[in-house]
């Protein structure tokens, strides 16, 4: 009799956990929905190591501690990389082109405007070109960056400080706003 007062007790746990294991059917949808509405990332990464290639080449590679995935947002996916990035672009010979760091990033997934916080950093290795802010935002499309905030501005003849910094990805192209310091130009550059 005991025993199969045990036999009984056995089937029925194992019928509650059969159950309990197919009442759980969240569709992918349900859960992202969710993560949203906690403001929860839908996914995480530790150290990636990204590299981006394009047409069979690589182009750039991207460095970050922490990596947090926002794309289950409906308005405005984003990326968020709270411990800082570095991205290296890589130009059609192979050569690394233009470092970009900084001690925090957000990228917005559908407009690919990024802005990065903290002690950014970009290096322009063939020019020898650096520009140095607090706050820069990179519109990917159009390959270009921007700030308003302080910056400093180096190359290998000059050294230019200022409020306000526009330029093309490779800082060749740029727009010094507000600026102050010595600056060589030539006839044709005025």
């Amino acid at each position: 009799m005991l025993k199969r007062a045990k036999h009984i007790y056995n089937s029925i746990a194992t019928i509650c956990l059969v159950a309990m294991f197919f009442s759980c059917t969240n569709s992918k949808k349900e859960v992202r929905d969710f993560l949203a509405d906690k403001n929860l990332p839908v996914g995480l990464a530790v150290n990636i190591y990204h590299v981006h290639k394009d047409s069979g080449r690589i182009s750039s590679k991207t460095k970050a501690p922490v990596f947090y995935d926002y794309s289950n947002r409906k308005d405005h996916p984003y990326s968020e990389f709270p411990k800082g990035i570095e991205i290296v672009t890589i130009d059609k010979n192979g050569i690394d082109s233009t470092t970009i760091s900084g001690n925090y990033a957000l990228t917005y997934n559908k407009t690919k405007i990024s802005e990065i916080r903290g002690n950014v950093v970009i290096t322009n290795h063939t020019n020898q070109t650096i520009l140095e802010t607090n706050q820069l935002f990179w519109d990917q499309k159009e390959h270009y960056f921007f700030t308003e905030d302080g910056f400093r501005f180096t190359t290998p003849e000059s050294e230019i400080n200022g409020f306000g910094f526009e330029s093309s990805e490779d800082l060749t192209k740029w727009i010094a706003k507000d600026i102050t310091g010595d600056i060589e130009t030539t006839q044709k550059d005025i």
